[in-house]
């Protein structure tokens, strides 16, 4: 059995997300970290699938007065400001592009994801840039077995929503946050979900963060939670930061 783990960055490295185990939710189109408000943990198909946005009406020129009924040229109006585009250049022939400027410093190439790209591929690339992924999968032999979704606490509201709710939760450092974990009914038992958090930990101390918290749901379901079971985390070292009867706060120290 080959363990491999992608992060998700790209098109596709997000066809490799797995559904969840309850047809009723599904992690590849849920919102619920990413909007405070109105945020859903519910498979919505149309999410899956990339479309490309409606090309922008071009402007409406006003209406001249005076001008023609049939003029539909533009009147030369000498007040307008100049054309901002490229610089004639005498010594190219019409039907040569302007040249690259070998003197004009390169913009640098910076990782994202499309605009057309489906919803929550978009949602999950929004720190590609800066942080980096948002998201991992564990392949069995290729197959999908299990995912996470993790980053800064200011790409989840609802997760800095929920720790507003605990004034006593340490404000310095502020911890990255692991918002989904989640492994396909066929491989449970097979600690890939462990093995996942560990190296979504290690993701996270490289890349600079001194602790992760996580918001468990106690008592859910195993199929309708996206964040475990207290138990599961306390097993990986996680200490419960903020004690709640439904709703606790479990935090690890990140070296």
């Amino acid at each position: 059995m080959a363990i491999r783990i992608v992060d998700v960055t790209d098109d596709s490295s997000f066809r490799h997300l797995p559904p969840c185990a309850n047809a009723g939710f599904d992690h590849r189109s849920c919102d619920y970290w990413e909007d405070a408000d109105r945020g859903s943990r519910a498979a919505r198909s149309s999410w899956l699938t990339a479309e490309r946005p409606a090309a922008p009406a071009a402007p409406k020129r006003p209406r001249n007065p005076f001008a023609d009924d049939d003029d539909d040229e533009p009147a030369l109006n000498p007040f307008a400001p100049a054309s901002t585009g490229s610089a004639f250049n005498p010594f190219l022939s019409a039907d040569e592009e302007q040249p690259e400027n070998p003197f004009a410093p390169r913009p640098a190439a910076r990782p994202s994801v499309a605009s057309d790209a489906p919803r929550k591929l978009r949602l999950l690339g929004r720190g590609l840039a800066v942080f980096g992924s948002y998201a991992k999968v564990l392949l069995e032999d290729d197959e999908p077995a299990a995912y996470a979704q993790f980053g800064p606490l200011s790409a989840y509201p609802r997760a800095q929503r929920t720790r507003d709710l605990y004034p006593r939760l340490p404000a310095s450092p502020l911890p990255a946050v692991i918002t989904c974990i989640a492994t396909t009914g066929a491989a449970r038992g097979r600690g890939h979900a462990a093995r996942l958090v560990e190296a979504v930990c290690d993701d996270l101390s490289g890349r600079g963060f001194a602790a992760v918290e996580v918001y468990p749901e106690v008592g859910a379901d195993a199929d309708a939670t996206s964040a475990a079971q207290p138990a599961f985390w306390t097993r990986l070292g996680f200490e419960i930061a903020a004690p709640d009867d439904r709703y606790p706060v479990l935090r690890r120290a990140l070296g």
